[in-house]
């Protein structure tokens, strides 16, 4: 591969020393600039100079300077190959010249044929392209090939290019393993790989591929190329929202000066760039969302069809340049059939988010008919079956009731009150979704005209379905007061035959799901997940038996009467809610229980549609009862169970595999666990693009929230940064406390995974701010010790020392000494790090005397032990703290009295320190004994430092007699501790 980007060839620092002559090193200067640079064409120039400069003084050119001659020319070619207003003749010249002086150098020819395939190949001429990649791999590897990655890298492209995928990701496993690295680009084979991988069915090592390589070169200057393949692989796998996404964070770094849009000096790069970009456009363009704004070269407002038509002209003007140049029309073919690529079969779920296009058709949900089924149908008639799916309860009911109401108001037709009541009752269901308040006050409404029309069951029905919206809104206060008098009235309407069972136990219902609101609510401030100061008053709310209670008498009242379905029903929708309160109540055992009598009654009543809630809830009081197999064969049981068929809806879909996913992860099964929470994030987000309710939005983030936190868990950082950082928006206004915690816990892991330190510290400082108030203060130290630790690595070293201090401060009063004496130590060391030497030891101190403190009070020998190790660590640490503030051993012939003094009494200091160290650890037994002979070399290497190499050979001597050869050393640390005893016994010039 050739590197991108001016200069990209030159040698890394102290690759190849500098020549002798002054002369030469100003043609190297000239002739990399040229080679890398817009003046291509002149760089023969300059090397022609060097080539007769080195003939003439051969001594004193040297003989790296001579390595890196023949390594920047091989790379030209590359270079040049590149600039199409570079004659064909030029290329040639240098690729003859480069075989030459491989030649005359005696350098195999492996470099020069790789650089001839690629000509070819840019050409057309696959047949001399053929022949240079067998010559290329008969050729030995010498000091002149290219790395061995890059090697690799090629020659699977080149197999992928002939359409054999599987002999390319072969070719590549070593490089998709880590085996083989590449120094310059690591990114570019998973560049290469994500079509292979996708087309080969190796989805989730195409998705990682996608997640890892874009996170890597998203912020390059002169990593075009891999964007664009990107780009072209989300247009091809369904992800075509997720590429618009990607075009969107490039217009934004284009003020951070990372130019797509101009030639620049990569015209190559740039033809990649427009290429895939067209090819996105034109797949948008054919899915119906011409029309849609997207980011563009700046200066103007671009739409998909005209930004198509911008890329696509460019594309082709420059791809007509190359093949000017080579004399053939190799170029803008590759360029037309690449723009031209139908869309892969299937797709490639990334498990992300983005905003739903214009123009395009939206998700519907499972079981609910389309605008179709509808048209021209009588109002009237809709009317009907809208009241008939409703006394059934099918999920399909909401989708009739408002047809029928945009039927009848397109009709003009004027219904009575008993009607406009039943329609404006269901639309304030729908408008109760997504704003509660709004909800409660049509519900009034509706009520009022249910009253007017004699039908005061309903009414008062109505009424209780205003309470409930109004404590879903967040007032359980004014809810709890407004139901108590509702049920009341109920009760003596279905004693006079004014409303029937299903209303009055609808109102009845409705009094224990406020209740059982009321309830969490509490419980929620209570445990720091939700703002104490919009919590119910506890006087006021009810306890979980009496919300029980409640729903027993309604049962009780509706038990008679159950031979009717829609009663039947209402009975299980009690002892369901029966079974949520339990498992609230910390009861999982009798939450089972509950709920799957709830099920079987839904069943009954010929309602499976409703059953699966209960399902769902059942699967998770299970898991809570740590019962794990049979949560989940009753979850799969709901996907293989024919009654649900056409019944659920994304959503429901969604929720039933989040809750799979759960009890998968709960007995190992990580990758099955992954594939499921990606259908439910799937799932999920077409439920949320079809009705965009904050509840949908709400489980597409969740799921997605839990995706990233699987990831974490299988170390797969790029992955679970990219789903995370994707989710936080989603998640976060409406996530509750604890939720947002987690999320952010997690992506500040992940992006200290991927080696994003600041960003991760933001996380982790947000998510402990979030923690403050909770009463539990566990979170909240241990997210501002992660806060601490990340900010130091990112190099914010003011930062770090302040969140240690909070951290030790939080500690403390918690009775983690272990975490208390690792956050001062980390204090210690950063003052010493800043000339606060005397604040450095003091902390050290502080530290030792924590660790004492802990051991006082331990309670346990376990506990002992492992805070003997932390003594043991901390004394160690107090001794390398003392030997970073001298510039070495004492040397008295050497050193001024006073820095002699100096040093000598530091190392002495530091002796005492590891001595105390290795006592420590020796009183940990055999798990402390590495860590013993550790700290007593430490000593004696000390000792030598201070000339008493008879005490540093006694040192090494009990090191050696602690970890004789046969003692058990699985990890080979021992023998790491005896070669290092053997090292000290001969600088101390002891027998060994």
């Amino acid at each position: 591969m050739t590197p991108h980007g001016p200069g990209a060839g030159a040698p890394a620092p102290g690759a190849a020393e500098a020549p002798e002559v002054p002369e030469a090193e100003a043609l190297f200067a000239e002739l990399e600039a040229d080679a890398y640079g817009p003046d291509s064409d002149r760089a023969l120039v300059p090397y022609a100079r060097l080539l007769r400069l080195r003939a003439e003084r051969p001594d004193a050119f040297g003989e790296d300077a001579a390595h890196r001659l023949h390594r920047l020319f091989k790379w030209a070619p590359g270079g040049l190959l590149g600039r199409p207003e570079l004659p064909l003749a030029v290329l040639e010249r240098w690729q003859a010249e480069a075989a030459h002086r491989h030649r005359l150098a005696e350098h195999s020819e492996r470099a020069v044929r790789q650089n001839e395939f690629a000509l070819a190949l840019h050409t057309g001429d696959t047949a001399r392209a053929a022949r240079a990649h067998d010559a290329w791999l008969a050729a030995d590897r010498d000091a002149s090939s290219d790395c061995a990655a890059c090697e690799l890298h090629e020659q699977g492209a080149w197999q992928a290019r002939l359409g054999d995928d599987a002999a390319a990701l072969r070719i590549w496993a070593p490089l998709l393993d880590g085996t083989v690295e590449c120094p310059y680009d690591p990114y570019a084979v998973l560049t290469s790989a994500l079509l292979p991988l996708a087309r080969t069915g190796r989805t989730d090592e195409a998705r990682a591929a996608h997640h890892t390589g874009y996170r890597m070169v998203r912020a390059l200057p002169d990593a075009r190329r891999e964007l664009a393949a990107h780009v072209e692989f989300c247009a091809l796998t369904g992800n075509e929202r997720r590429a618009l996404a990607v075009l969107d964070e490039q217009a934004r770094l284009a003020a951070h000066g990372v130019a797509r849009w101009e030639p620049g000096d990569d015209p190559g790069g740039h033809l990649d760039w427009t290429v895939c970009v067209a090819l996105l456009l034109r797949r948008l363009t054919g899915l119906g969302h011409a029309a849609v704004p997207v980011s563009g070269p700046p200066g103007r407002e671009w739409t998909v069809v005209t930004l198509l038509e911008h890329a696509a002209d460019e594309a082709l003007a420059l791809a007509g340049a190359f093949d000017a140049r080579n004399g053939t029309t190799a170029v803008s073919d590759a360029v037309r059939a690449r723009m031209a690529a139908e869309p892969l079969p299937g797709t490639v779920p990334l498990g992300l988010r983005h905003p739903p296009l214009g123009g395009g058709a939206a998700h519907g949900d499972a079981g609910h008919p389309d605008d179709a089924s509808f048209a021209g149908a009588d109002p009237l008639a809709l009317l009907a079956e809208a009241r008939r799916r409703s006394d059934e309860g099918h999920p399909s009911a909401p989708a009739y009731w408002r047809r029928a109401e945009d039927a009848v108001a397109r009709a003009g037709i004027v219904l009575g009150d008993a009607e406009r009541a039943e329609l404006l009752d269901h639309h304030a269901m729908r408008t109760a979704r997504t704003d509660p308040a709004a909800g409660a006050a049509l519900f009034t409404d509706a009520a009022a005209l249910f009253r007017a029309a004699g039908r005061q069951g309903d009414a008062v029905a109505c009424q209780a379905r205003a309470a409930l919206a109004t404590a879903f809104a967040g007032d359980t206060a004014t809810a709890l007061e407004r139901i108590a008098p509702l049920c009341a009235q109920a009760l003596a309407l279905h004693t006079r035959g004014a409303a029937g069972v299903r209303q009055t136990t609808a109102v009845l219902l409705s009094r224990a799901r406020i209740r059982a609101t009321a309830l969490a609510a509490a419980e929620g401030a209570a445990d720091g997940g939700r703002d104490p100061a919009t919590a119910p008053d506890p006087a006021t709310t009810p306890t979980a038996a009496a919300v029980d209670a409640e729903l027993v008498e309604l049962i009780g009242f509706a038990e008679p009467h159950r031979a009717e379905p829609g009663v039947l029903a209402r009975i299980a929708e009690a002892t369901e809610a029966r079974g949520r309160v339990a498992g609230q109540s910390g009861d999982p055992g009798a939450a089972a229980r509950l709920l799957a009598d709830a099920t079987r009654a839904y069943h009954a009543a010929d309602r499976p549609w409703q059953a699966v809630e209960a399902e769902l809830a059942l699967g998770r009081a299970l898991l809570a009862d740590g019962a794990a197999a049979e949560a989940e064969n009753a979850l799969r049981a709901v996907l293989r169970d024919s009654r649900y068929d056409g019944a659920l809806t994304p959503a429901q879909h969604a929720r039933v595999r989040l809750a799979l996913a759960e009890a998968v992860g709960a007995r190992s099964g990580p990758d099955e666990e992954v594939a499921l929470l990606l259908e439910a994030a799937r799932l999920a987000d077409g439920a949320a693009d079809g009705d965009g309710t904050r509840e949908t939005e709400a489980l597409a983030a969740r799921a997605r929230l839990r995706l990233g936190g699987a990831y974490v868990g299988l170390g797969r950082w790029a992955e679970a940064a990219t789903v995370l950082e994707n989710a936080l928006p989603d998640l976060l206004p409406g996530a509750g406390p604890r939720d947002a915690v987690q999320a952010r816990r997690w992506l500040g892991e992940a992006l200290t995974g991927t080696g994003e330190p600041g960003p991760a510290a933001d996380q982790f400082l947000a998510a402990a701010e979030t923690a403050a108030p909770w009463t539990d203060q566990g979170d909240h130290a241990m997210l501002t010790h992660l806060a601490a630790d990340a900010l130091l690595h990112a190099g914010r070293t003011g930062e770090a020392e302040e969140a240690y201090a909070r951290a030790e401060g939080l500690w403390v009063p918690l009775g983690d000494t272990h975490a208390a004496v690792r956050a001062l130590r980390s204090r210690a060391w950063i003052a010493v790090d800043g000339a606060r030497v005397p604040e450095a030891i003091d902390l050290m101190e502080a530290a030792l005397q924590q660790v004492e403190g802990g051991l006082r009070h331990a309670a346990t020998e376990d506990e002992r032990t492992g805070l003997r190790g932390e003594l043991g660590q901390t004394y160690r640490q107090t001794a390398e703290l003392l030997l970073r503030t001298t510039a070495g051993p004492p040397d008295e012939e050497r050193d001024p009295p006073e820095r002699y003094d100096m040093s000598r009494v530091v190392y002495e200091e530091a002796v005492v320190f590891a001595e105390h160290a290795a006592t420590a650890f020796g009183t940990c037994g055999p798990a402390g004994l590495d860590a013993r002979a550790g700290a007593e070399l430490l000593a004696a290497w000390l000792e030598i430092g201070l000339a008493r190499y008879a005490a540093a050979a006694e040192r090494a001597a009990r090191v050696l007699d602690a970890c004789p050869p046969d003692a058990p050393d699985p990890d080979g640390a021992l023998e790491s501790r005896r070669r290092e005893a053997a090292a000290v016994l001969a600088e101390a010039g002891a027998p060994v």
